[in-house]
């Protein structure tokens, strides 16, 4: 009846990390357990003590033991005889050393500094708990800093996990809103960063068998899971490396020196398609993009051609390009082009209309917009 009564009202429990860190922090904070012990015990004593020397009420020789214990000096709360008065001199001595004691130990654990990070880990690991189709980081470096920027523009979440003794500090630096400090192959860190929920991982290191080492473990826990498969990118500096790291799994591998030899060599070849890219695709703030669509199945456009589908008069957008199943691209497909099983289509247009293009090709039924045109 609750559980019913629990999903009617939508509520639901508060997602917990897939590692627990709590017995680590109670080990830490197992020293304070005997001065709460010796708190405890005094004020038993002095109590008791109260009631049997003078005669006082529970309630004011519970009182008076506490205004003694922690030498606030609040006077007496009834006539104390000379025993009593002797009693509480030796309750004041014990109340000092005990707080003295219980000082001392306080200092000397906070002045580790492990109870705090440990706290601000445990915190850091809720907040990951929470998250949902995000992207994991392995390895901090400046690709990662900077890839790190482009997400959070990009409003997608991701959590950076580096193994290095500064990479707090970096973390912070760089103002990534999740982070875990654990070497990134562990077992430990792929629970800290919850990637049994994650959509996808980039491996960044710049030693290729770091990344390789990253690609295996991966695909591994993806089979454990038994869940869809990540989508893992990874980086490398040359082009052999590249082959073997898709080999490896990796479903795609960016060499930054490649990258920057074709950049450069466009730029040289062709300045004013490079300066019409920056300008168009490449800015966050541009009025156009351009998308790869899967086309499902079950949608509607199946075995259709493209000037019956009306898409651009629909949408305002243009495809152009096809990838057959087979892997073979159709640059700039003409109306008579038919569109098959297990196809994409490179659309160009605005954001808005390529959304809008994303919603009608995943429709079953012929949407009802034809009728208009």
């Amino acid at each position: 009846m609750l559980g019913r009564l629990k999903e009617f009202l939508h509520w639901t429990t508060a997602a917990r990390p897939e590692v627990d860190i709590d017995n680590e922090i109670y080990s830490h904070l197992r020293p304070f357990r005997i001065p709460i012990i010796l708190i405890i015990i005094i004020s038993m004593i002095g109590t008791l003590g109260y009631v049997a020397i003078d005669d006082m009420s529970l309630i004011d020789a519970f009182y008076q033991t506490g205004i003694t214990f922690t030498t606030v000096g609040f006077g007496e709360v009834a006539p104390i005889s000379d025993e009593g008065r002797v009693f509480t001199i030796v309750l004041i001595i014990l109340g000092f050393a005990v707080f003295t004691f219980s000082l001392g130990m306080l200092t000397e654990v906070l002045g580790r500094g492990q109870i705090i990070s440990l706290f601000k880990e445990r915190s850091m690991l809720y907040k990951v708990a929470r998250l949902k189709n995000h992207f994991v980081i392995f390895f901090h470096n400046e690709y990662a800093a900077e890839l790190a920027h482009q997400l959070r523009a990009a409003h997608m979440p991701f959590v950076v996990v580096d193994g290095g003794e500064n990479f707090l500090k970096e973390a912070e630096a760089h103002k990534y809103p999740y982070y875990i400090n654990e070497a990134p192959h562990l077992d430990t860190a792929i629970l800290k960063a919850h990637v049994s929920s994650a959509k996808g991982a980039f491996c960044l290191s710049r030693n290729i068998s770091d990344n390789i080492a990253m690609i295996g473990t991966l695909r591994l826990y993806e089979r454990e899971l038994g869940r869809k498969p990540f989508r893992i990118l990874a980086s490398c500096e040359d082009q052999k490396d590249a082959e073997k790291l898709k080999k490896l799994g990796a479903d795609n591998v960016v060499s930054p020196t490649t990258l920057m030899a074709q950049r450069l060599s466009a730029i040289a070849i062709r300045p004013d398609m490079e300066n019409m890219l920056e300008s168009f695709l490449y800015r966050r703030d541009t009025p156009l993009d351009m998308e790869e669509i899967e086309i499902p199945r079950h949608s509607w456009v199946i075995f259709k051609r493209i000037k019956e589908t009306h898409l651009r008069e629909i949408t305002h957008t243009s495809i152009v390009g096809i990838k057959t199943k087979d892997g073979k691209f159709l640059p700039m497909p003409g109306g008579e082009t038919q569109i098959m099983v297990d196809s994409r289509m490179i659309i160009i247009g605005t954001s808005e209309g390529i959304q809008t293009c994303r919603k009608l090709i995943r429709k079953k039924d012929q949407p009802e917009e034809l009728r208009y045109i």
